[in-house]
């Protein structure tokens, strides 16, 4: 399955014609690989300097509700002069039959095989999506490994959360872009063309890029270290222009870059049907737990007026009925209360609602609710993350139950009949008491709805396993144990009493491998490999998700994951990711971790 067995090339026009005739008939929703849809952008190649293929590697439905997705397809197709189209993960029926028939996989815009573009670019924004990038790269006739290709093969670049430890990933993609990607990957892009025309051969190539970008790290020119006991320490550079650390791409002005005002609208019902405006980029707290506000400042803000006008635009441009404020804690947007006027005013006449999805808990919330309108939708979605005061100050979660608590009441006074919380466990110093406090909140809330309504609402507490993720100041703490978790799951079943309740917890077998991924070092790439050549595909999903594949693909690598999960780090040694840089700092890491462990708030 390394390499199949490809007799010769073949054309678009060709591949088009047999996977339409012959293929997508026999696969399940056929109208997400073909393309066409409203917004896409297909440029005839006579002209373009070069192509970029944005890869998603999950499925379709997913990919297509990815709001920078279609931020940076719209940034590459502004530019006269490079084209940018889009592959998501196939389907097990439609890999299935491409193998069969020795097909290549292509490109939604124009057919393309993938191993024609000039740049094939992965969004990794869940570590469970690891094999499916494998499955993409080898139907696009692309080698797996970086150290494989030749002048031949596209650039393969990646970026997203998940690159902020690129380590596992390091042996299939040839560079990473950290941070922003509207202005970055352009100048990448450009920068590949000059490079690739001056000739040398393909490290020679990286290394100039390396040396050119502040942004970028190509995995070739470091070389993996491990300590006297096995841990992974950081990876040295082995050449002049690899820096010992690397820093994200910032976009300084989001003004000065405009919003994707003509999304692609999918075939088939996505995840998110709707429009999707980013209003804001980073968060003013600083959850200790959190990796993305430590990822996205500095804090940069739109104008209403260029929320509004996207607004309209998007909405001519697509005739969706719902416009979804995006940012990682939108009511903390300094104009909201205007915001949420000026486009309930505008927006309702035409029977188009406003969500906004990541709200956070504080007196401003309180009134919240009533701005918002049950037209169509009747739940909130509110993260508490932990029950207890005391634990919030440990993670750096400022919020009270008391406005909780007051939101939820008014709330319930507009019509809202079901609100989902959530939480983690597992958190570091998290005691019996804290459990108990999810049931005994997610009750209380219950109580309060029946008392406001006259009768029963539903609360749903979702309960995921903490992951101390790099570049938090959670960094330095293991995992907790399996055991532990399993345990904790059990005493938050037995403590329910209310009907109304429900409580949920994420997959436990999943969270520990998302942990391993998100922890470990390069050795991990074997391990992603051998799961993959085992049949491990759409891991993120419940219903695909085989644990037992990735449980024997660990044990023939020899790594101990116990080492690179559970165990906790000194403070005083290098961490496996300390190569990449955040804004702030390592410094700033250690200090919030030392305030955590004495309780103290930021």
């Amino acid at each position: 399955m390394e390499r199949m067995p490809y007799p010769t090339d073949i054309s678009t026009s060709a591949l088009k014609e047999q996977v339409v005739r012959t293929i997508l008939p026999r696969v399940q929703t056929p109208a997400q690989y073909i393309g066409g849809e409203l917004n896409a952008v297909q440029k005839p190649v006579q002209g373009l300097r070069g192509r970029i293929c944005l890869a998603f590697p999950d499925s379709y439905t997913i990919g297509m509700s990815h709001h920078g997705l279609q931020v940076l397809y719209a940034a590459v197709n502004r530019r006269a002069d490079w084209a940018c189209e889009r592959v998501f993960a196939p389907g097990r029926d439609l890999e299935q039959l491409l193998r069969q028939a020795q097909l290549p996989l292509w490109s939604l815009e124009t057919f393309t095989p993938l191993h024609q573009f000039d740049i094939v670019g992965f969004s990794l924004q869940y570590e469970l999506q690891a094999t499916n990038v494998l499955t993409i790269l080898n139907l696009g006739r692309i080698p797996l490994r970086s150290e494989e290709r030749t002048h031949a093969d596209p650039l393969v670049i990646a970026g997203g959360p998940c690159v902020q430890n690129p380590e596992p990933f390091a042996e299939f993609i040839d560079l990473f872009v950290l941070g922003d990607g509207e202005e970055s990957l352009l100048e990448l892009a450009d920068g590949w063309l000059q490079v690739r025309s001056e000739g040398g051969d393909r490290q020679e190539q990286l290394a100039r890029l390396a040396d050119r970008f502040s942004y970028v790290y190509v995995p070739c020119l470091y070389r993996p270290q491990q300590d006297t006991e096995g841990r992974p320490l950081p990876p040295a550079p082995i050449r002049p222009e690899a820096r010992p650390v690397v820093q994200s791409a910032v976009l300084g002005d989001l003004e000065r870059f405009p919003l994707p005002t003509r999304p692609v609208v999918p075939h088939v019902a996505a995840v998110q049907d709707r429009i999707t405006l980013e209003i804001m980029r980073g968060c003013p707290w600083r959850c200790r737990f959190c990796q993305s506000t430590t990822l996205k400042r500095p804090v940069r803000f739109r104008t209403v007026e260029t929320i509004l006008q996207a607004a309209w635009e998007s909405y001519r441009a697509t005739g969706y009925n719902e416009i979804s404020l995006l940012s990682l804690s939108t009511s903390d947007y300094p104009y909201f209360d205007k915001l949420i006027d000026r486009l309930q005013a505008e927006f309702r006449p035409l029977g188009v609602s406003v969500s906004v999805p990541s709200l956070r808990v504080n007196h401003q919330w309180r009134m919240l609710a009533l701005q918002l309108s049950t037209e169509k939708h009747s739940g909130l979605t509110l993260a508490p993350e932990a029950a207890r005061e005391e634990m919030r100050r440990r993670i750096g979660k400022q919020i009270t139950n008391e406005d909780l608590l007051e939101g939820c009441r008014q709330a319930f006074q507009q019509g809202f009949h079901r609100v989902k919380l959530y939480f983690m466990c597992g958190l570091p110093g998290e005691t019996a008491e804290d459990l108990a406090g999810i049931v005994d909140l997610a009750e209380e809330i219950a109580r309060l709805g029946r008392q406001v309504r006259g009768r029963n609402v539903t609360v749903t507490a979702n309960v995921s396993n903490f992951i101390p993720k790099p570049h938090t100041p959670f960094q330095w703490h293991g995992m907790t144990s399996r055991d532990y978790f399993q345990e904790a799951h059990r005493f938050l079943r037995r403590r329910v009493k209310m009907r109304s309740v429900q409580i949920k917890y994420h997959d436990l077998e999943t969270s520990l491998l998302e942990g391993l991924i998100s922890r470990g070092d390069r050795r991990l790439g074997q391990v992603i490999h051998r799961a993959w050549q085992q049949g491990a595909r759409f891991d993120a999903w419940t219903d695909q998700f085989q644990p037992a594949i990735w449980q024997e693909a660990i044990a023939q690598s020899g790594i101990n994951p116990a080492w690179l999960l559970h165990q906790p780090y000194s403070s005083d040694r290098p961490l496996p990711w300390d190569h990449v840089g955040i804004r702030q700092g390592r410094d700033y890491l250690h200090q919030e971790y030392l305030r955590s462990l004495n309780r103290e708030a930021t």
